[in-house]
Formats: C-alpha cells, structure tokens, sequence
C-alpha cells in the first residue's frame, strides 16, 4: 500500500484510483465499496436499522467510536480460497442478481482480495501479520474515525488505529471497515494498513477480507452467501 513492509504484505495494494477526495468526499465509482454491495434504495427516508447501516445509510449521530477489542480474535484471509475456486459458488450468486458474469465478480475480487498476509491475530492492543513463515508485530491506540462518502450515495467508516509500538516493519496506520458504525464484535472485516493515514483512505480497489480461522471453507461460502 505504501513504502516499506507494508507495501509487501498485501501485493496491488498500492492500486489506488485517482481524483478521489479525502474523509467525507470520498466516492467509489459506482459500488458500495469495500466490496460488491450494491443495493437499490429510493430516497432517503431510511428508518436507518440494521440492513439499511450495514448497506451504508445512516446518520452522524449514529456514528459511535470503537475500540480495537471489537475486531479481537484469530483471523485468516479468504484470498487463497478465492484461488482454489472455493468461492465459486458466491461469485455465481452474485452472479444471479449482479451485474456481471461469475468470472467478471472473480477478476474483481481477485485484486479486491489480493494478499500475501494470510493471516492476523489481535489481542489486546497487539495486531501480528503472519505472511508465510514470518510475523510482525506491532502495538496500537485509538486513531479516531473517518467518514466515506460514495458515488452510489451510501456511506462508510473507517476505523482508525496508529502503531505506539512493537516491529519497526509492523504498518503505522491499520483502518478496519466491516460495515458496522458503533461498537460490536466484527464478524469479519476489510483491513487497510500502510505508513500514510489519508493516502489509505483513497485506496478502493484492494480491501483484503479476513474472516474467523475458526471457520471452515464450506462454512465461509455460506456466511458470505448470506450477506
């Protein structure tokens, strides 16, 4: 994503699109970023529940900080089960109401999840990169919040973490999207992670995806199938 280690965990990451605003003026060309979820809504007289923030449509004042715990746990990236043809069947689904053929939501995902960082464990205020064989720590405080805005009208937030400590190699700035906007215990989540704050909030088209270890490829396909 930017120089250094960071830039070699996660391969393409440095994929940005240009003449995209910073924090609130933010836009994505089309989709409801992070990843493909699109969805058709008129007006905006949203009572703004659970479907309608995790689409993207709420109001500031239901935007809450949240600290690092929420994103707590073991977790493993679901790129290599999107190589092993694994997911298949959700590119097939999305398929059947999207806008494109299976094979075009694969080449899409495939630099949306593109990654050689396979897996992350955070505990405490400690984030650890595991990429292959080798791992990197670092330690991180509360880095506050941003606000995305996208073309297709929906929102998004970024929450923000900034390394105090650990591996000099670990990334300085670590931003977690999950689709959520006040505090709760993710279920997976988009990382974003690299040495420069604003310039990782311009990045759209890699978001690599983690979901729990603990979860089994047949048992990924049917919580992404659910979404």
């Amino acid at each position: 994503m930017t120089t250094g280690y960071a830039r070699a965990l996660a391969l393409g990451s440095a994929l940005a699109l240009t003449g995209l605003a910073h924090a609130q003026q933010n836009s994505v060309d089309g989709h409801s970023h992070d990843h493909d979820h699109s969805h058709t809504h008129s007006g905006h007289a949203h009572s703004h529940g659970s479907d309608d923030i995790y689409s993207g449509y709420f109001d500031d004042n239901q935007i809450e900080a949240r600290p690092l715990s929420n994103w707590e746990g073991d977790w493993q990236s679901v790129y290599p089960h999107l190589q092993d043809s694994t997911l298949a069947p959700v590119m097939a689904h999305k398929a059947e109401t999207g806008e494109m053929t299976a094979e075009e939501y694969t080449a899409y995902y495939e630099i949306g999840y593109e990654t050689d960082v396979d897996r992350i464990v955070i505990e405490g205020d400690t984030v650890t990169f595991h990429r292959g064989g080798e791992t990197v720590e670092g330690r991180y405080v509360d880095g506050g919040y941003e606000v995305l805005t996208y073309e297709a009208g929906n929102r998004g937030v970024r929450y923000i973490f900034e390394k105090a400590g650990g591996d000099e190699a670990a990334p300085r700035v670590i931003q977690f999207s999950d689709h959520a906007i006040a505090p709760m215990d993710a279920d997976h989540y988009h990382l974003y992670w690299g040495d420069d704050r604003e310039a990782l909030l311009e990045e759209v088209t890699n978001w690599p995806t983690y979901y729990p270890s603990s979860l089994g490829p047949a048992e990924i396909v049917d919580e992404m199938m659910a979404h």
